[in-house]
Order: structure tokens, then sequence, then C-alpha cells
């Protein structure tokens, strides 16, 4: 099997799958992992919130504060949408921005953003049955972190056994047709709570969010294997997002909403549109060139384009990647880049061609001194793209990111296509084609 084989076989069948994944404008269901294209706030719609930290004026705040909060913010809106589509990032040294593509709610996301998610397992003694019922959904006073000093003396006190911080796994289960929060404990954990329960048999255990009761269980037998739940007639919402602020724990550094905006979707839609038809135009008329002024291999090479075209839309898909309007240039930037590959190829392969060379000899040595060239480019390009990354990381600029991580993509891609695609491509179709009876179908 000849080498040219060997290629084919395995660019057919990476083409064919890209074509799969990268056509269906419906998410594609793959068991629990959905496969769809993620757009970004500017092309789908949502929600934008500005947070600050509401400290005095003046107070240091250090830069791990601020980027643990700007982590459990990220964690929290992803865990809230369900996927990864959140832009998180700290802007100066006070404040946050999160976008939110796809959301409609926006009081219920600043609400999942902003909770603090402190939990507490505290100890309720022997009271009645009654009273637990009675106290679930009122505030409660504990000792941790510090009883407040205004407390009245005959205000009761409670006593913390055991905070969220020992949580290592949260969940929302089904138990019975309700919607419960499992939780798994860390080795610490799970060993204060079988000290805890194994002593505590027959006494009630509140479990308390932020001060306020959600469900006082009893303790009916030693709990050893530091695994619990939390029930309280949740919905499926409320569950969800409980488990969310269990999830992700507490700020370290209280933040407050500076402002907050919604996109409307037909802005957005109007976006996509436009992108859209842009990018088929520009794809269109690079085809219609390649074609027109190289001829049959500018053909050829068309068909390898679809095939990058596939591949990247494939991967962006797959990894995911966000699609934002700076995103969508990068890629239609990239599409641009790949054809300068094929462009170097042809132009050295013309150059062979007129000198007198065999076609197959001439495909081969057009393609070995156009390498240095396409090589040089598109390592410049990645490092650019690298650079602007890191900008964009650094400086909360997302809409720069957006633009490197697809143009790198691209890039990457089209080295792909144009080492093995593209050459591939041409010697399967032309080297039974005698170069001196169809000179006309080169362009020479």
């Amino acid at each position: 099997m000849s080498k040219k084989t060997r290629n084919l076989l395995f660019i057919i069948p990476i083409a064919i799958l890209a074509i799969i994944i990268a056509i269906p404008t419906q998410p594609i269901n793959l068991g629990q992992k959905s496969i769809f294209t993620h757009l970004g706030l500017d092309l789908v719609g949502g929600v934008q919130v500005l947070l600050e930290a509401d400290v005095p004026a003046g107070t240091n705040i250090t830069a791990d504060a601020m980027n643990t909060s700007r982590t459990i913010i990220s964690n929290r809106a992803n865990g809230m949408l369900g996927v990864g589509e959140a832009v998180v990032q700290q802007v100066g040294d006070r404040r946050i921005s999160v976008e939110l593509p796809g959301e409609t709610d926006p009081a219920a996301a600043i609400a999942v953003l902003g909770e603090t998610g402190q939990l507490e397992f505290v100890d309720m003694g022997n009271i009645s049955q009654d009273t637990a019922r009675t106290l679930v959904g009122q505030t409660l006073v504990t000792d941790y972190p510090v009883v407040p000093p205004d407390t009245a003396a005959d205000t009761p006190v409670y006593h913390t056994v055991m905070t969220g911080t020992a949580l290592k796994q949260v969940n929302v289960l089904q138990d019975r047709g309700e919607n419960v929060i499992a939780f798994t404990l860390d080795a610490d954990g799970a060993k204060q709570f079988r000290e805890y329960t194994s002593a505590n048999v027959g006494n009630y255990l509140a479990i308390v969010l932020d001060k306020q009761v959600i469900s006082i269980p009893v303790v009916k037998v030693p709990i050893t294997n530091g695994e619990g739940s939390i029930s309280g007639n949740f919905t499926p919402e409320e569950a969800g997002d409980l488990a969310v602020q269990l999830r992700y724990g507490a700020l370290p550094v209280p933040l407050i909403v500076v402002n907050s905006r919604t996109v409307g979707p037909s802005l957005g839609q109007d976006s996509l549109t436009q992108s859209l038809i842009a990018g088929l135009v520009g794809f269109g008329l690079v085809v219609l060139f390649m074609a027109g002024y190289y001829r049959l291999p500018g053909i050829i090479a068309d068909l390898a384009l679809i095939v990058y075209v596939a591949i990247t839309i494939a991967l962006f898909k797959l990894i995911p990647v966000t699609m934002t309007l700076p995103g969508i240039a990068g890629f239609v930037l990239s599409i641009g880049v790949a054809v300068d590959a094929n462009v170097l190829i042809f132009e050295r392969m013309k150059e062979e061609l007129r000198a007198g060379r065999s076609l197959i000899h001439a495909i081969d040595l057009g393609w070995d001194r156009a390498w240095p060239s396409i090589r040089d480019s598109n390592i410049s390009t990645l490092i650019t793209c690298s650079i602007l990354f890191w900008f964009g990381n650094a400086f909360g600029a997302s809409v720069v990111k957006g633009f490197a991580v697809t143009l790198a993509l691209g890039v990457g891609v089209s080295l792909f296509t144009a080492i093995v695609v593209t050459r591939s491509f041409l010697h399967l179709f032309l080297d039974k084609i005698g170069l001196s009876d169809h000179r006309r179908w080169f362009a020479v």
C-alpha cells in the first residue's frame, strides 16, 4: 500500500466524521454529552453583570482573594448554565465582569452569583419534632464564625458541628420523587460527622445555609461513610441552585452588583445572520478565485478547503469554543491563511512545470520548496495568537481571547490540510493526467 493510499484511508474517515459533526444546527446527543455550537453573548443574547468588591474605600484587597472570587463566580456561572459558556473576567483590581449567554432571568442569575453559600451542620439537641418543624425556614444564630456581638442575652445560640468546607462532592438526586442534594465529605469531615452522629443518635441536626434553616433531620443511626443528603421540598431549579452554591463555597470578598444589562436575542440573531452571510460570501469568493486562477489544482484545493472548514467547525463544537463576533472574524481570517498555503504550493508547482518537470515531480518539488515559507508564516501567526490570548486573559478582554483562540485553531488545522490533505488530493487526481495534453488545466 502506497503512502498516498494510507493518507487517504486516514483523511477520508476524519473528513466524513467532521462533516457529520459540523453540518447539524441542532445539538447532537451522545449519552450524557451534547455536541452543539456554543454562541457568545453578542450572538445569542443573555445577561451581562459587573460585580465590585463591597468593602470600604481604601481597604486593601489581595490579588489572591480577587482571583479566588473570580474562580468561584466562574464555577457558579458555568454550573448554573450547565455548559462552559459563561465568560468571567477580572476588570481592574476590584471588579469582575460576568457574561451569561442565553440566560433569560437576570434576577435569578445575580442571586446565584452573589450568594455566599455558607453551609453549617448545627447541633439542635433533643428538641421536639414540633419545634424542629417550626424552625425550618427561620434564621438561626450559631457560634460560627463568631456569635454576633449584638445578640440578645436570651437569644439561643446553637453550636456548629461542621461547616461546608468539609464538602467533597455535591449532586442533585431524585429520592422517591423528591429533589434532594446528596453530599460526600472529605476524610476529616467524615471522621467528624461519624463521631458526632455516633454520640447523638435521636437528636436533631439542623442543616443551615447562610444562617437560614433548610431542614432539621433527626439522627437515626450513626453516619459512618461520610455521605448524607439535604431534603426540603425543593423544586428542580431550587435544588440545582443550592447545589451550585454549596459546591463552590463562600466568596472571600463580598461582591455587589454595580450594573447589569440584558442583551436581547434579536440583536444577537441579527449579528449571527450577518456574520454567517459574511463568512459564506468570503468563502465563496475564495473558492471562485482558486478555481479561476489555478484551474484544476485550484478546484482540488477547494475540496481540501471544504475539509478544512468541516474539521475546524467540528473542533469548535467538540472542545467547545464559545463563538463570538470576534471569534467568527478569527475563523474567517484563518480561511485566508489556509488558502495562502495552497497559493504558495501552486506557485512553486507552476514554476517547476514551466522548467519542464513532470507533473508528479512538480507537485513534490512545489510542496517541498513552499514548506519553509508556510511553516514560518504559520508559526509567526501562532506566536501572535499566544500574545493576544495572554493579553486578553490578563486584562479581561474576552473579545481578544476569542479572536486568538479561533485563529490559532484555524491555523493549526490549516497546517494539517496543507501538509497532508492538499498534497494527497493533488496526487490522487493529477498523477495519471498527461500534462502535455492538458496544460490549460494547470494555467501554465
